[in-house]
This record gives structure tokens, sequence and C-alpha cells, in this order.
């Protein structure tokens, strides 16, 4: 059992890993029209799945979801926040803002356990609701420090943790899933490419040659990552995922600031001061609740 645990936490670190150094992957598609690699990873991201789901036999499981249209209406509507997710991303990296970036997924914790005390009626502890005013304070003062509403991270962060709040109610599997997800949108990301060409407003004049396969590993580089998430945690705690997850930001704001020499200002350093000791503090909170839970365990037992 223990090797199976920690073969599991190393796929999930390896998913985060792999979204923390996709800035690296979207800035070698700088110099294409945000929209369009949106669009772009959007579509191939379908024929990835198609593919999968053709591999794994799993097209009993895309009818069951079209009989049941409460579940397709919410994977639906977790295609349009991952797709509001995804642009925004892709748009903060190529216009310098990783560190932007990086911060949304460092206050997305925050935000997520906010909208599981509203939509799910989960409770908080005092000391999170405690963490929870710091996040708020700092955003507070980097906003009036900076006369700039750090919008770039809230959008980003906010509609992960909306999408992870539909996706908690979504009962197939992950394949099926960014199936629906992606063919929601596609229609839409098919004829801006369409436009844009012959607007020539796409990836026609820039790509070159072998670049041109920079868009169909978009959605390589989108699935593969997914898919090491939906095998991994499996076997791996929800704290233990929770604690991995900061590998995603950590690597984005190290590139950020070392590798595209992203300027990390005094504010900065204050918001994320803030963010640092509430997610701290959540995951002291985190343990002292595993720890009761045990005890009252033992002592049912």
């Amino acid at each position: 059992m223990p090797k199976v645990m920690n073969t599991g936490a190393f796929y999930v670190a390896a998913c985060y890993a792999a979204w923390g150094v996709l800035p690296l992957f979207w800035k070698s598609l700088g110099s294409v029209n945000s929209v369009y690699v949106l669009a772009s990873r959007i579509v191939w991201s379908l024929v990835m799945t198609l593919l999968m789901l053709t591999a794994r036999r799993e097209w009993g499981s895309v009818r069951t979801v079209l009989q049941n249209r409460w579940e397709w209406a919410r994977l639906a509507v977790g295609g349009v926040l991952i797709t509001v997710n995804w642009g925004v991303y892709i748009w903060a990296v190529n216009s310098a803002h990783i560190i932007d970036a990086s911060l949304a997924y460092y206050i997305m914790n925050p935000m997520t356990v906010l909208l599981g005390t509203l939509l799910f009626r989960e409770k908080l502890t005092k000391l999170q609701w405690f963490a929870t005013g710091l996040t708020v304070t700092g955003i507070a003062i980097a906003a009036v420090r900076l006369q700039v509403f750090p919008w770039i991270a809230l959008v980003i962060g906010g509609s992960f943790a909306l999408y992870s709040a539909v996706k908690k109610k979504v009962t197939v599997d992950a394949n099926v899933s960014i199936f629906f997800e992606t063919a929601t949108v596609t229609p839409l990301a098919l004829i801006w490419i369409i436009t844009a060409e012959m607007q020539g407003a796409g990836a026609g004049g820039i790509l070159h040659g072998a670049q041109w396969l920079l868009l169909p590993l978009s959605g390589l580089v989108t699935t593969i990552p997914l898919m090491l998430f939906a095998v991994g945690i499996k076997t791996t705690s929800m704290s233990m995922s929770g604690v991995l997850m900061y590998i995603n930001p950590t690597l984005q704001l190290l590139l950020g600031v070392l590798l595209y020499h992203e300027e990390f200002t005094v504010t900065h350093g204050i918001l994320f001061g803030f963010v640092w000791t509430s997610l701290t503090l959540f995951l002291i909170s985190d343990r002292r609740k595993q720890k009761k839970t045990a005890k009252e365990n033992e002592a049912c037992a």
C-alpha cells in the first residue's frame, strides 16, 4: 500500500510540476494572438480526448452523459469556466504577467474554501476565517498601492475555483468530462480560427515549418497533466494534494522573476506575504482537523 500511495503522490506532483512550467510552452507561441492560441488549445484538446476515449473504449460513458441533461449541463458550464481560465492565463503569460498568474493559484485555495461554505455548507474554523481575512486584506492593500485591482489573479483563480465547484458534482471519468467540456466550446473555437485565418490575423505567416506542431502539442500539454492528476488523486489524500499543489505557482513565480525578469515589487512582496501566511494557517488548521477526526474515529472504534 505505501508504494501505491507514493506512486499516486508522484503522479499528482508531476501534474503540478507540468502546470508550473507551462509558461515556457505558451511563451513559444507568444507571437500568435492569445485568443487564437486558446482556440487551438480547445480544438486539439478535443482531438486528444477523442483518441483517448477510443483507445480506452469509454464511448458508453459518453452516451450515458448524453442521456443525463443535468450532467451534460454541468460539464458545459465547466467548459465555459475552464475556457475563461485558460484564455486569461495564456494572455497573462504572453503579456509579462506570469507573477500575477502564479498569484492566482496561491489565492485559489481560500477562494475554493469560501465557495465550499457558500455552495456546499462546509464549515470553516476560526483560524481559516482569519486566514481568509488575511488574503482579502493583502489584495486590498495591493489594489491601493498599485492603484490597479488585481483582476488577472482573481479571474484566473476565481474561474478555476468555480470550475472545481462544478466538478465536485460530476461523476464521470476525466476523459469523458474533458471531452464534453471542450466539445461545448469547440464550435466557437473553430469559428475564431477560421475567421482569424481569413482575415490574416491567425498563425499563418507567423508559424513556419515545424513550429506548426506547437498547436497540436497544446492539446497534448493540456490533457497529459489532467490524466496524471486523475490517476494519482485516487491514491493521494486531499491534504497531500493540497500541499503539492503549490509546486505549480512556485515554479511559475520563479520563471517569471528569474527567467523572464518580471519585476517583483515591494507591493508584490506584501501581497504574497499575506497570501503565503494565509496558506500556512490553512494548512495548520487542516492538519488540526485531521488529527481531531482521527482521535474521534479511534474513540468510536
